[in-house]
């Protein structure tokens, strides 16, 4: 993973070339001409020919010469230069090296937070950047904004199947693309702990119930704003009855007969992946 070090407070003067992380709604501004496509690199953010409406410093790459790193928006309207493009975060994925990708998600939620917090939610009156922490302070009543993230839990269930192999569930919901299955997940609800999640997701999902939960990991995932957290759990009772309107098709599957799953810089991959060698390693 990439060493980045966050920061709020930009360089005095900006003499070497920096990453700029361009955002017209959420596409982002990349040289196409090769694979993998290219996050802009300039000294002064003028010389991409673009006007800007907001940026944020983001922090830096560490370094002999530290390499610095913005975040900005521009107006809906503009165009790219020749050569360059405006696409979206997620049809970057596998495009952009993966330092980048995280990166600019990392960008977009600020250049999101930064566009949708220019008033108070409290009194309406403009806000402003705090010098000395990421959050947006109100002018007249002082209330204080900061970035904010929606938790959400993955879970890998799995299951004693036939002739001792264990099977892991896998389920397909309307936004997938065809013919693609993964793991379950779903947002934590306020007041919720993040096992008791699990256990509702997966029973409002698929209607069975889990037991022996256990964390695995976690990613940011900034579409548009949220951190998944990683879990496996066992399989504990119940048949699988499918929630309408979140899921087409769920069943269980053995690790060596896989479904098309998603691409391995995603947790729920990773998950995917653990129970693959776990189940290999069972078998030597």
């Amino acid at each position: 993973m990439l060493t980045f070090v966050s920061s709020i407070t930009p360089p005095t003067e900006l003499k070497e070339m920096a990453y700029w992380f361009v955002f017209r709604g959420y596409g982002l501004l990349v040289h196409e001409a090769e694979e993998p496509v290219q996050i802009p690199r300039v000294a002064e953010v003028t010389a991409l020919g673009i006007p800007i409406l907001r940026q944020q410093y983001l922090g830096y790459l560490p370094g002999e010469q530290a390499i610095h790193c913005y975040a900005a928006e521009v107006p809906p309207e503009i165009e790219a230069s020749e050569g360059m493009a405006f696409v979206g975060l997620r049809n970057l994925y596998g495009r952009l090296p993966d330092e980048m990708f995280w990166l600019g998600g990392r960008a977009v939620q600020i250049v999101e937070w930064d566009r949708t917090h220019q008033f108070c939610g409290q009194c309406g009156s403009p806000t402003e950047n705090h010098p000395q922490e990421r959050s947006k302070r109100c002018l007249q009543c002082g209330h204080t904004n900061y970035p904010r993230l929606a938790p959400a839990v993955i879970v890998a269930v799995t299951r004693a199947g036939t002739n001792g192999r264990r099977e892991l569930l896998l389920a397909r919901g309307p936004r997938h693309r065809p013919g693609f299955y993964s793991i379950l997940a779903g947002f934590v609800e306020p007041g919720e702990s993040l096992e008791a999640c699990v256990a509702r997701e997966v029973k409002e999902e698929v209607g069975i119930d889990v037991q022996n939960i256990r964390y695995f990991g976690s990613q940011p995932w900034p579409f548009p704003h949220s951190l998944m957290l990683g879990f496996t759990a066992e399989y504990a009772g119940g048949e699988i009855v499918m929630q309408e309107e979140e899921i087409e098709d769920a069943g269980w599957f053995t690790a060596d007969n896989l479904p098309n799953i998603p691409p391995p810089l995603s947790i729920s991959r990773q998950l995917i992946d653990d129970f693959v060698v776990r189940q290999q390693q069972s078998q030597t």
